[in-house]
């Protein structure tokens, strides 16, 4: 099983910029639709594991990114790519769909 990233304030920046493409799930622990999709969260770090990053921001404990992003409603996972955001989830969703949207992104 892969591991997610935990992100926060000060490491954000350099953690998009890599070459793979980055899923970040911006959640926080008050959150019941965030504790529905973590767990899935966590088994997309393990089948991208080498091909993507998957990390997870808590809004709480780092509001200036989440402020940067205007980040309203949790969760919402956003995909970043060479530093850009690629695309954009808001609520929980299938496993297959957040799957689909960073499979599109692995060259």
């Amino acid at each position: 099983m892969g591991k997610t990233l935990e992100l926060n304030d000060s490491n954000f920046d350099e953690a998009i910029k890599g070459d793979k493409p980055v899923l970040v799930d911006f959640w926080a622990e008050w959150c019941g639709p965030c504790k529905m999709i973590g767990p899935v969260v966590e088994e997309l770090a393990g089948e991208y594991e080498g091909k993507a990053v998957v990390a997870k921001v808590n809004v709480d404990e780092n509001p200036e990114v989440a402020g940067r992003f205007g980040i309203r409603s949790i969760p919402t996972l956003l995909v970043f790519k060479g530093g850009q955001i690629v695309d954009k989830q808001i609520g929980a969703v299938p496993k297959s769909v957040l799957a689909q949207k960073l499979a599109a992104q692995v060259a």
